[in-house]
């Protein structure tokens, strides 16, 4: 396991694990990965309903509040749009760890990762648009590519603050 490590190879196994996710994820429609009904069942006291009725603003053209959506959807949309800054988060680490250790330079590394991991976002939206009951969005790829550069940044200080110790 040391020896994977060290290499990089399992963070590529993680970077291909995670963009394996993502193709399968884009291939399902969204009726297929809507979780509003157990939402509905989990949240059936809606909590924070007051609070979350002030919070509204469009998205893609569409309006996201309670009103529009509904407190289930509207909590789904979070969830969802969190799972797209967080996968892309660890996409952008994992090819920033892949290519520091090939590549000798954390300046390119960090670009070719941040770049990399917004690449395969567009692709992904792409693949979307090919599959029936999906909307790709530009706004998805922004946020996506938003998620792999904070988890570039965050990587390279923690990687800056272990080279000073």
């Amino acid at each position: 396991m040391k020896d994977l490590k060290k290499s990089g190879y399992l963070y590529l196994l993680l970077a291909v694990i995670i963009m394996a996710v993502l193709f399968f994820s884009s291939s399902q429609t969204y009726e297929q990965q809507s979780q509003v009904g157990l939402l509905s069942k989990l949240l059936k006291n809606e909590p924070f309903k007051e609070s979350l009725t002030k919070v509204k603003f469009v998205y893609a053209g569409s309006d996201i509040s309670i009103a529009a959506k509904g407190y289930a959807s509207f909590i789904e949309f979070f969830i969802r749009k969190g799972a797209h800054f967080v996968t892309y988060f660890a996409l952008g680490i994992s090819w920033l760890l892949i290519l520091n250790k090939q590549l000798k330079s954390v300046l390119l590394a960090s670009v070719v990762s941040w770049l990399s991991a917004t690449g395969y976002a567009g692709l992904d939206e792409f693949h979307q648009m090919v599959t029936g009951g999906r909307t790709p969005l530009v706004e998805d790829i922004m946020l996506d590519s938003v998620g792999a550069l904070t988890g570039v940044v965050i990587c390279l200080l923690i990687l800056a603050i272990r080279q000073k110790k």
